[in-house]
């Protein structure tokens, strides 16, 4: 099925690492459009099927694609086949956009970009399944981040110290931690058929023990998740922009931003951030409470 039949747009070619410096240039001859020229286009594909206007919905937001994969360079994969993903979860957001929320398409469109690229490393990091609940992807993808800030080298094992700290913060256990940490060290998969020892007795796929979730486990497990994500986005429109900005880049990013850098962007002091961080992390839970009772949901945790 073509891009075109699935009204989806064709976006730039990226052949590999050798044209991404091309594809890189490429893409910024791309507008970025206007919050009105935005919700104009999403209109209209939304309720016409316009593919030029998803086609410049797209193209518009490569370079967010790009930014977000960039920073996924330090998994061993190329920034390439990162970028490509990212793309693939730009136009599932376009796709499942809606303008009359009242966010901007970058912001929904965030969560389809990085949870594209993220599923994709963990596809390539594991011939066995690497982590099943949401605590050991989060320790996947900050864990790196979180031994930089501790000033802990790439290729060591941890302080115990310092497994504590990151177990703690990721909610996960330290032998998980120290787990992750030396598969990592090894750049990713070994092969499941090296022998344990010298001699060639047995093999690493001997001791694997099969502890994957039953499968009804699973779907359940994703669907949850799906409407929880769903939930968030909707209680996301009870914000305003400001709101809505600070929140985001205080607790739903992987790189925080501090009171410090946003109190310059709002030129306001770091203490009214932290007042509308809060203000906005409230309003954000009524309304997803709000939301869960009216679909007759669980609380929000």
């Amino acid at each position: 099925m073509t891009a075109k039949q699935r009204n989806l747009p064709a976006v730039p070619a990226l052949g590999g690492e050798q044209s991404l410096n091309r594809y890189l240039s490429e893409i910024r001859k791309f507008p970025i459009l206007a919050p009105e020229q935005e919700y104009m286009l999403a209109k209209r594909y939304k309720e016409h099927e316009d593919s030029d206007a998803a086609a410049q919905l797209v193209t518009s937001h490569l370079r967010l694609v790009s930014k977000i994969a960039m920073g996924y360079r330090g998994y061993g994969l190329p920034v390439s086949e990162l970028i490509s993903e990212g793309n693939i979860g730009l136009m599932q957001g376009v796709k499942k956009f809606e303008p009359d929320r009242g966010f901007r398409l970058a912001t929904y469109a965030m969560w389809w970009i990085k949870a594209s690229i993220q599923e994709f490393i963990l596809r390539s990091w594991s011939l066995v399944k690497m982590g099943t609940t949401a605590a050991q992807k989060k320790l996947f993808f900050n864990l790196r981040r979180m031994k930089k800030n501790l000033d802990a080298y790439e290729d060591t094992d941890l302080h115990p110290e310092d497994v504590t700290k990151i177990a703690t913060t990721l909610g996960v256990s330290e032998q998980e931690v120290v787990n992750m940490n030396r598969r990592m060290m090894m750049g990713g998969d070994a092969s499941l058929n090296v022998s344990l020892r010298d001699e060639g007795e047995g093999q690493w796929m001997d001791i694997l023990a099969d502890d994957r979730p039953l499968q009804d486990e699973t779907v359940a497990d994703a669907e949850e998740a799906s409407v929880r994500h769903n939930m968030l986005i909707e209680a996301m429109g009870s914000l305003n922009d400001r709101e809505r900005d600070i929140l985001m880049e205080r607790r739903l990013t992987d790189d925080p931003k501090t009171l410090e850098e946003l109190s310059q962007v709002y030129s306001v002091s770091r203490e009214r951030v932290r007042q509308i961080e809060v203000r906005a992390f409230e309003k954000l839970q009524k309304a997803m409470t709000r939301i869960a009772g009216d679909k007759k949901l669980l609380p929000v945790g």
